[in-house]
């Protein structure tokens, strides 16, 4: 994939939504949620400072993280549904 984010942006792939409630209900697309985890495929340098110098970023690519409901932009690349979003839109890093 050729997509390379700007300064503190990352890439992320969404996993895909439950599909299946845990009683066994099947959902139809209109009644599934957004989902909120999906796992890093991109970062960017980090963001430039007053000093010229680049922040680094907590984040790497394979992370597996969790971003608030409406963060970040959708985008399509390839055929796959990514996300950019800020690193600071991220709310946590899934630890196993």
């Amino acid at each position: 994939m050729n997509l390379r984010p700007l300064d503190d942006r990352v890439v992320v792939e969404p996993m895909s939504a439950e599909e299946v409630t845990s009683g066994g209900i099947v959902l139809p697309d209109s009644a599934q949620e957004k989902p909120q985890r999906g796992t890093v495929v991109s970062v960017g340098p980090g963001k430039l400072m007053d000093s010229g110098e680049r922040g680094s970023l907590s984040i790497t690519i394979g992370d597996e993280v969790i971003y608030g409901r409406y963060a970040g932009s959708d985008v399509e690349v390839s055929g796959k549904d990514l996300k950019i979003m800020r690193e600071t839109d991220i709310l946590a890093k899934v630890v196993s």
